[in-house]
């Protein structure tokens, strides 16, 4: 079940390439929810948004692809009429997909490091430490990111971990003041407030998470490569999140 539901969702991304409503077959359009807020609710909605990005000579590039019980969620970069980078998460009941999250962001990068947003290892392993990896993402969430105890880094990232994001550098020491970083109000920059998913396979875990980058309303999508007890590398996408008065859906972002 788990590789045919990652199958299933691997042909309805490339489908955006198509424009085919054939793609979406997966998705059950009488209980469809679909939270993305630019998005109509339902597979029509869907079907709608393929057929208009088709026209754009679209490439997908499905680079990572879980799943995590009822969820399938993929690490995907978009090259429409501008190149960007997204998360893709899908719930599915039986053998259809009824719910959608997403989480897109502009391509940037290579960063200082030479790391672009999507390159390093794919393979999950460790399925038998899935369990473990999600808890200590959700302790680390919980601990560093929204109770800010950024001394505590060190118990969660190796020193030399690789950071993906094109705005910092692998270490520590670049996410520490990324972390501690200020805006001209003394208001954190980054400010993570509340963590509404984690989903986990082996040695990825993907935490999603509401709060504001620089005052703006913002969803985090971040994903974590661990070995051993450790993050060891990172991945990330960040999306304002659209004023009430622009969804094209009721379902909301998270």
């Amino acid at each position: 079940m788990t590789a045919e539901r990652k199958a299933k969702i691997h042909a309805l991304l490339k489908g955006i390439e198509t424009g085919d409503p054939a793609s979406v077959a997966v998705v059950n359009p009488d209980q469809y929810i679909q939270h993305n807020p630019q998005t109509h609710g339902g597979g029509e909605g869907l079907a709608a948004l393929f057929k208009r990005l088709s026209k754009t000579s679209p490439r997908v590039n499905i680079v990572r692809i879980f799943s995590d019980g009822d969820f399938v969620f993929g690490h995907s970069e978009y090259d429409f009429s501008t190149s960007r980078v997204g998360f893709e998460v899908f719930r599915f009941e039986g053998d259809q997909t009824v719910e959608h999250w997403d989480n897109i962001q502009s391509r940037q990068g290579p960063n200082l490091s030479g790391h672009s947003m999507v390159d390093g290892p794919t393979e999950v392993l460790d399925l038998e430490y899935t369990e473990r990896n999600r808890a200590l993402i959700e302790k680390f969430v919980q601990t560093v990111l929204i109770g800010r105890q950024i001394d505590q880094l060190p118990q969660f990232i190796c020193e030399t971990f690789v950071e993906h994001n094109p705005r910092l550098s692998d270490g520590l020491l670049a996410l520490h003041d990324a972390l501690a970083s200020r805006g001209p109000d003394s208001k954190l920059a980054i400010c993570y407030e509340k963590l509404h998913r984690i989903l986990a396979e082996g040695n990825f875990v993907l935490s999603i998470c509401e709060g504001h980058r620089e005052g703006i309303h913002t969803s985090f999508y971040d994903l974590f490569r661990i070995e051993g007890s450790k993050i060891v590398e990172h991945w990330d996408t960040t999306e304002n999140v659209a004023p009430r008065s622009e969804w094209k859906n009721d379902n909301g972002k998270f």
